[in-house]
């Protein structure tokens, strides 16, 4: 049997995916209760070959996506599944106790939440079938951003963590392996921090939301485009390197306190105000293509310019389906 992939959830993730699984050769099988799947999944195909066109690829080269009538018939063959339904985790352990009853026996299984962990998704599953299962969280879109965090349940086997990483990374993704399971996973924990800081700041009166993110595109941002926190840390530290960081300015941040937090709808209808006012009650089609134009400029200078395109982000910011979104 080849290797072929299954989709469950035709949402912006599940559409992102399906069309990157395409794009990196595999043959991929879509399922979601959507009313408009055929057109949905006939419109990633043609977005998969018109790229593929536009890039020169080899038709021997190029993945295909189908319709799947059922759950069952999605996974029947499938290699690997990442799910993309909604965050519920009611529903999530029925949904991996359906798709492990059909899958074959050596299938990975993994789950794109963002924030329910595989040990409870897995934890009525047989052990073998539990030891199959795994986060694969991406960043929004992920057939444009590299990053997936492989997350494993304290009952999921090495062997499973060491394919999704091996899979991920055929599709030109760079996947990190986090060494156990915590809510929020790093990514998210990591914005969940700074959101909270730049609702604060705004709430306050320190500064407006569209001079917050302007602080934030021209110093933080621009800076992280190219290195992480501890690399940008023992860069800024002169030879002592991250010693030297912290010996300078360690003490001095210790005493920046917290500013009050209300993250109710009262207490964010300052903010809410602030970011309708400057970007519009909706966000526009505009300005998350000018959003992934500039992700995609940074993606080909740093050298990881792989599989993405702009007809693909239209795509799957068309409308957000059935299945989930997950981070920014």
């Amino acid at each position: 049997m080849s290797f072929s992939v299954a989709v469950i959830g035709a949402g912006t993730i599940g559409r992102s995916f399906a069309w990157l699984f395409a794009r990196s050769g595999y043959s991929v099988q879509v399922f979601d209760p959507r009313g408009d799947l055929a057109e949905v999944v006939a419109g990633l195909q043609a977005d998969v070959s018109a790229d593929a066109a536009a890039h020169n690829m080899l038709a021997s080269e190029l993945g295909s996506i189908s319709l799947a009538e059922s759950v069952e018939a999605a996974v029947a063959d499938a290699s690997f599944v990442q799910e993309s339904g909604p965050e519920d985790p009611q529903a999530k352990p029925k949904l991996f106790a359906q798709i492990a009853a059909a899958a074959p026996l050596d299938a990975v299984f993994a789950t794109s939440s963002s924030t329910i962990p595989a040990s409870l998704i897995a934890h009525h599953l047989p052990a073998e079938a539990a030891a199959r299962v795994i986060v694969g969280h991406p960043f929004n879109p992920p057939h444009l951003m590299p990053l997936v965090e492989v997350v494993p349940a304290p009952a999921t086997g090495p062997d499973t963590v060491e394919r999704a990483l091996e899979f991920y990374r055929s599709c030109g993704r760079e996947p990190v392996a986090l060494n156990r399971e915590v809510r929020g996973f790093v990514g998210n924990r990591l914005q969940n921090a700074l959101m909270k800081e730049a609702i604060s700041l705004v709430a306050n009166g320190v500064i407006s939301a569209p001079d917050l993110d302007a602080v934030m595109k021209n110093s933080l941002g621009l800076r992280w485009s190219a290195v992480g926190q501890f690399e940008a840390m023992h860069l800024g530290g002169g030879d002592a390197g991250i010693r030297g960081f912290m010996h300078h300015i360690g003490a001095s941040f210790a005493k920046i306190g917290d500013l009050p937090l209300d993250l109710s709808d009262a207490g964010m209808a300052e903010v809410y105000s602030q970011v309708e006012e400057a970007y519009g009650e909706t966000p526009s089609r505009a300005g998350a293509e000018a959003r992934d134009r500039i992700q995609r400029s940074v993606l080909e200078v740093r050298g990881q310019g792989g599989a993405h395109s702009e007809e693909c982000s239209a795509a799957v910011q068309a409308d957000q389906g059935s299945g989930q979104t997950v981070a920014w």
